[in-house]
């Protein structure tokens, strides 16, 4: 049954999606977006797309020279002393939202799952998605209750190809399914291929198995499947060069970069609590640096 387009947010964009969105002097339609993000998805020649929390921080990659970036949702909920998964769908398109507007490279989002029970509340949020200038979003088949980690792998084909109607609608998205099996703590290579498989068949543009670290297990995903594969970097995980050797199109790094954040500020704070020294200030202006030539690209 194919599903009505309803737009439910409010405040959220919508209208710079229609005409564009101005990245300080350049003007990129949605459209162009999409078309730069989906041919930077070559296997074999990955696509290295670090994950910001923040408006600051894409800047600051996107200045590094990165094509592509992609929200984290676990990033994002630490920037508000959350854990990852408390962030409810309103803020997560806001988040986005500001993060497209920040930088004039393609923004995939973190949906996580879909925040809805229901293939029709999968439905609902990657339509909302298409109006806030992302180049791409992601649908994973985490439930959300540890119980019940994983849906059924009807219930997940369902929820993807929900979200593959949604995304061809308007401008479209390029849309990745994520199937969770190695990351909730199931290693089970033959259920997680199965899965990309069907979620491929569901019209999911990229596939992607967060969690999953051998190489072996990464080459016959990647040759079990006919779409881009992504990996997340990991404790463990081959090397770009090597990834790429087994025909990888997409390395990201979820919430990796904003733990390593956290963990200077953590030694910073706990060098002046308990040493009283100041050894943390080289690192400092290292980061003004950073920020003075990041911050005024215009």
């Amino acid at each position: 049954m194919r599903r009505k387009r309803i737009l439910t947010g409010r405040g959220d964009g919508r209208s710079c999606a229609r005409i564009g969105i101005r990245y300080g002097r350049t003007m990129i339609s949605p459209s162009d977006r999409v078309t730069t993000f989906r041919a930077l998805h070559v296997p074999g020649r990955p696509l290295l797309m670090p994950n910001p929390w923040d408006e600051g921080t894409a800047k600051l990659l996107a200045s590094l020279g990165f094509a592509a970036l992609a929200t984290t949702s676990s990033g994002h909920a630490a920037t508000l002393g959350l854990l990852d998964g408390s962030v409810d769908r309103s803020a997560t398109l806001a988040h986005a939202t500001s993060i497209v507007a920040a930088v004039d490279v393609p923004v995939s989002a973190d949906l996580e799952n879909g925040f809805g029970l229901d293939p029709d509340a999968v439905f609902a949020t990657v339509t909302d998605a298409l109006s806030v200038g992302l180049a791409g979003c992601s649908i994973e088949d985490f439930t959300g209750d540890a119980d019940r980690a994983i849906y059924s792998m009807s219930s997940a084909v369902e929820r993807v190809a929900a979200a593959a109607q949604a995304a061809r609608s308007g401008s479209e998205l390029v849309l990745t399914a994520r199937a969770e099996n190695f990351i909730r703590g199931n290693p089970d290579l033959a259920d997680t291929i199965a899965r990309l498989q069907a979620y491929q068949d569901a019209g999911a543009d990229v596939l992607y198995a967060p969690g999953l670290t051998d190489i072996d297990d990464i080459r016959r995903v990647v040759a079990s499947v006919d779409r881009p594969v992504n990996v997340l970097v990991r404790p463990g995980v081959a090397t770009v060069t090597e990834l790429a050797h087994v025909g990888v199109a997409r390395i990201s790094v979820g919430g990796a970069f904003s733990q390593v954040a956290l963990a200077a500020l953590g030694r910073a704070g706990r060098e002046l609590l308990d040493q009283g020294t100041y050894g943390f200030m080289d690192l400092a202006a290292e980061g003004r640096n950073q920020a003075t030539a990041a911050f005024s690209v215009r």
